[in-house]
């Protein structure tokens, strides 16, 4: 048994050894854990942007203890009853549809080719979706949710206004454009706007728009 092998199987004991004996943790469902699967994401992507390689590994440890939880409780669950070596094998063989380039005959020598052939691989996997906006998590952070569906939007041939680029002529860097996306949020609040709340229901509006898009098409 190697090293590592060893790591993780002491791994795989804790979180067994927790649930058998926390009673705290014997309360936890998937649904009840969610608050902390999000918060440990967020402290992680904190500890990625800021924060030293102890920290990066600490955090990581706190998700991938989620990870675990998640799926010890699934092994305890009738009706569910799998565990974190089904969750393994199942990124692993997802991992190598979406890398035929690496694993198959597929050649691509640019990250643009490779996109292309990842994007060709998951449409494959989900042909059952009906819509482009199909597995956009709509809890997303306003900003993220927002680049998500401008990207979807795109491929349907939904355009979206970009006449505000004239505001951002000037921004050389992503931490110029940090400062004057700041300022926008500050000159909102000034004048009692919420803009997170604004980017969402800009966004549920060009999503409708994507939709009539589609009905259109068919």
């Amino acid at each position: 048994m190697t090293s590592a092998q060893s790591r993780l199987d002491a791994f795989a004991d804790a979180m067994a050894s927790v649930l058998d004996k926390c009673v705290w943790s014997q309360t936890m469902t998937h649904e009840t854990l969610v608050p902390y699967l999000i918060e440990e994401t967020y402290e992680l992507v904190d500890a990625i942007e800021a924060g030293t390689t102890e920290e990066i590994i600490e955090e990581l440890g706190d998700v991938l203890w989620q990870v675990a939880f998640h799926s010890e409780i699934a092994s305890r669950t009738a009706g569910e009853r799998f565990d974190i070596q089904d969750v393994a094998a199942h990124v692993t063989e997802k991992m190598v549809r979406r890398h035929p380039h690496v694993f198959g005959d597929e050649v691509a020598e640019t990250p643009e080719e490779v996109l292309r052939l990842w994007t060709a691989a998951k449409a494959a996997e989900k042909r059952q979706r009906d819509s482009v906006l199909d597995g956009i998590p709509q809890g997303m952070p306003a900003l993220a949710l927002a680049d998500k569906v401008i990207g979807r939007a795109a491929r349907v041939g939904v355009e979206v206004d970009a006449t505000a680029g004239d505001v951002i002529s000037g921004v050389v860097d992503e931490s110029e454009l940090g400062v004057l996306l700041l300022g926008i949020v500050a000159a909102a609040r000034d004048r009692g706007f919420d803009a997170e709340r604004a980017l969402r229901t800009a966004i549920r509006s060009l999503q409708d728009d994507i939709r009539a898009a589609e009905l259109d098409s068919l």
